[in-house]
């Protein structure tokens, strides 16, 4: 069942052909916001050349259009609260929100806005958009899985997605960093992206 994207022509016309008989796939159709509670924007990185230190948004707020007649019609937002970055490290957040990094004092919110998406079989899809941060926007490729739609028991109804995607921080002019004596440096410039969002159609 597909939500996001489209192949080609051929492709496009049975999509919208299916969605039209397909109560299901339409009943998709309409606005979602992101419920923070049950979603999670993560990222690794790799530190000191040997091991990987996660991280995590604790603030952020989001939305989705999904259309189930022209899925490449669907959209998806994010803003994110650059003060809540949480990597289990207090001396570690407050350097990552100093000015050798985030300086969130300045740029506050890390914004995401779809352009453009695609089906890849499946489950699977692509969404591609522009990444703002620190006032540079350039564009993110994320890898997606709709992992599907249900009623929650307070009667929501939810649509799930986990996203992945790898950025180099130095495009977006992240480029503080720490030689080591042994070799290499102490942060990576590439950065993994992890996204496990729930979602909840809007009344």
């Amino acid at each position: 069942m597909g939500i996001f994207g489209r192949k080609n022509t051929t492709e496009t016309a049975a999509t919208a052909t299916v969605a039209a008989v397909n109560p299901e796939l339409a009943a998709l159709t309409g606005d979602y916001t992101i419920d923070p509670s049950h979603s999670t924007l993560g990222f690794v990185a790799r530190h000191a050349m040997v091991t990987n230190v996660k991280g995590k948004f604790n603030e952020f707020t989001g939305s989705l259009h999904l259309d189930g007649s022209d899925p490449a019609a669907s959209t998806a937002s994010l803003d994110i609260t650059m003060e809540s970055i949480d990597t289990g490290s207090a001396d570690r957040d407050g350097h990552l929100k100093s000015s050798d990094f985030f300086r969130t004092e300045q740029f506050p919110t890390m914004t995401f806005r779809s352009t453009e998406a695609e089906a890849l079989g499946g489950d699977d899809y692509r969404i591609t958009g522009d990444l703002t941060i620190l006032g540079v926007t350039k564009p993110l490729t994320i890898d997606l899985e709709f992992n599907g739609a249900a009623k929650d028991p307070f009667g929501n109804e939810r649509v799930g997605f986990e996203g992945k995607a790898e950025i180099l921080r130095s495009e977006w002019g992240l480029t503080w960093n720490a030689a080591l004596e042994t070799g290499g440096v102490l942060v990576s410039d590439k950065i993994k992206l992890n996204f496990d969002i729930s979602a909840i159609k809007n009344a």
